[in-house]
């Protein structure tokens, strides 16, 4: 692997580095950051499984989606901010590691949220990791004099939306959904506000956002395989229905294979032309990325539903596996394809997810999922490659 920089000393000034910089890579801070982060998405991901196949759908769901932004959203900030001002100095990964602690705190926290409503671990968890990047931009504020406005923006942004959060603890139960929403947009457009300051925005790299993104993409289905085969496991240890489980197996393997090979099919470094397109682009991966999750979740209720362990009916264990693939692959081509390409490829993925939402009603539905996807594959691979991009893949423009 070939690194950015050499090891820097304990404290260097924090000045952007170049939107063009050369051979610009995920650092080994980076992947051990996400590979922390897998312990929040599975803990995420198990009580959704156990949710689904207990008949609380909706409960199920709407916990995950909440815990599911608080996970990605420290994330996403994480890569952007590294990705123009990671100086790889002792201060810089010590905060990184306050963040990473925090995650693990969050983690702890997910339990509570799904049974009892408690949000305090995760709210706290959060809040942990939203300072420490509030630390980081004051750092990029005082080193870089042309964007200290726009890292001020930040920094003021997220502590405000951190008070809040806190606040939020002592709201009524009733009002949790809405304030969430709410804390939500705020969020959101901290990043749209300070990145249109006077002086200029940001200086992420486009390659390494897109092999950033496609890491984590990775780690999400990754997360999928590892929550189906404990599923899996689980049924066969019971001695019965053994190749129902089997074939399921099989059919999730496939499904997860397919939403890798349809992701990385061709790559998003082009996309990333300009702020707005990459803020749309990064925004979008927060469905990408929770349905990846949710797919490992699908596998286990099918399992659940084969081995007469679930209290639900075939129709609904059906669409824990369809919902999330059809998520998945209508953001993949909105983000992806639809940009990229043109004629009958960029009606295939639409028709494969409406195809898809369909499945659960008929026998068998991962199977057919998994059927339907090897056939988006080969699509893909039979025309998406006679077209030419319209997008040239290059640097985004100064």
């Amino acid at each position: 692997m070939t690194f950015t920089e050499p090891r820097r000393g304990w404290l260097t000034p924090m000045r952007a580095r170049s939107a063009d910089e050369n051979h610009r890579v995920a650092t080994p801070l980076e992947l051990f950051f996400d590979l922390c982060f897998v312990v929040a998405v599975a803990q995420a991901a198990v009580p959704l499984h156990h949710d689904i196949s207990e008949n609380h759908v909706w409960h199920g769901v709407t916990s995950y989606l909440m815990v599911f932004f608080a996970i990605w959203w420290a994330w996403m900030n994480f890569t952007w901010f590294a990705s123009a001002y990671d100086t790889d100095d002792d201060v810089y990964r010590i905060t990184s590691f306050v963040q990473i602690a925090g995650a693990l705190v969050l983690a702890a926290g997910v339990s509570s949220a799904f049974d009892d409503g408690n949000y305090l671990g995760i709210t706290l968890g959060y809040v942990v990791m939203r300072l420490a990047m509030v630390a980081q931009w004051l750092r990029a504020a005082r080193a870089d004099p042309q964007r200290r406005t726009t890292a001020l923006r930040y920094a003021a942004g997220i502590t405000v939306v951190q008070l809040l959060w806190l606040a939020r603890l002592a709201l009524p139960e009733e009002w949790s959904t809405p304030t969430f929403l709410l804390l939500v947009v705020g969020e959101l457009l901290v990043p749209i506000l300070a990145e249109r300051a006077p002086g200029g925005p940001t200086t992420w790299h486009p390659h390494h956002i897109a092999e950033r993104y496609g890491l984590f993409t990775i780690i999400m289905l990754g997360e999928a395989v590892s929550a189906a085969t404990i599923a899996i496991r689980s049924g066969l240890d019971t001695g019965e229905h053994v190749s129902d489980l089997v074939s399921v197996a099989i059919a999730g393997l496939i499904i997860v294979f397919a939403l890798w090979w349809l992701y990385f099919d061709r790559s998003a470094q082009g996309l990333l032309t300009s702020v707005r397109a990459g803020m749309l682009w990064g925004y979008g991966h927060y469905f990408i990325f929770a349905s990846a999750a949710a797919a490992g979740a699908g596998v286990a209720v099918a399992v659940d539903y084969d081995t007469h362990h679930a209290d639900i009916s075939g129709v609904t264990a059906g669409y824990a596996m369809a919902v999330p693939v059809a998520v998945y692959l209508f953001f993949v081509w909105l983000l992806h394809i639809r940009p990229h390409q043109r004629g009958p490829l960029v009606v295939a993925y639409p028709a494969v997810a409406v195809l898809t939402l369909v499945a659960p009603f008929g026998p068998a539905p991962v199977h057919v999922i998994a059927g339907l996807l090897v056939v988006l594959v080969a699509i893909t691979v039979g025309l998406g490659r006679r077209v030419p991009d319209r997008i040239d893949v290059g640097h985004r423009p100064g």
